[in-house]
């Protein structure tokens, strides 16, 4: 049975509603914590599918946060031998990062829910089922789009929002992977950073997710499973 892995960053951002259709894919599914756990395992380096989480820190930190460093050796060793990447918020700015691109702090957070504008790359891609269908954007981060990548998605405070990376690398800088109900543990979390934000609210944030997260599963779902097809 093929193996992925899926790093976290913080114990609440997990793969949600995409864990099950990983493992109905015929994945046997595991976690590693990217702060504490040896990555460079060569279960890692080997795993048939990686799938780098989201966090609240910066794919820059490495002087705070060392593990950081070969967190990025690890991408940038799969990408370079074809190993499936799928990166997620944080996760696409690390790949963006170890494809050689800039990551940096944004103009201000981008908190809440929006549909994305996709590119025509976009549109031809993967990412087609999410074509006018709201997503949960949370990052104050940006990044760079690395060389060679195909740009696929934007929204009018970020352009760079998702790329593709030949036919092993997927990053998206919004989740597609939220339950309603897993963004409880989010609102507590990031009670800092949410409350730090202005114009956001944790009441909104709660029923903009109660409308919009089962409306995301299914889309997703196509979104991932189709990129999962195409490994083959």
């Amino acid at each position: 049975m093929p193996g992925a892995i899926a790093l976290r960053h913080v114990a609440f951002e997990d793969l949600g509603t995409l864990a099950p259709l990983v493992e109905r894919r015929g994945y046997a599914l595991s976690y590693r914590d990217a702060a504490v756990d040896d990555l460079a395992a060569p279960d890692l380096a080997e795993a048939d599918l990686l799938v780098v989480l989201g966090g609240p820190i910066g794919a820059y930190e490495e002087a705070s946060y060392p593990f950081l460093l070969a967190e990025l050796a690890l991408i940038e060793r799969r990408l370079a031998r074809g190993r499936p990447v799928f990166g997620i918020c944080l996760g696409s700015q690390l790949m963006a990062r170890a494809l050689g691109a800039r990551v940096y702090p944004g103009a201000g957070k981008e908190i809440g829910w929006a549909p994305l504008a996709l590119t025509e790359s976009g549109r031809a891609s993967v990412l087609a089922p999410l074509d006018g269908v709201p997503v949960l954007h949370w990052h104050g981060d940006t990044f760079d789009l690395p060389a060679g990548a195909a740009h696929l998605a934007a929204t009018e405070r970020y352009r760079h929002q998702a790329f593709a990376w030949k036919r092993h690398g997927l990053a998206l800088q919004f989740h597609i992977e939220v339950t309603a109900s897993g963004l409880e543990r989010w609102y507590v979390g990031h009670a800092c950073e949410l409350a730090a934000t202005p114009g956001v609210s944790v009441p909104a944030l709660r029923a903009e997710s109660e409308r919009w997260a089962p409306a995301l599963a299914l889309p997703a779902a196509r979104v991932v499973g189709a990129w999962l097809e195409g490994l083959r």
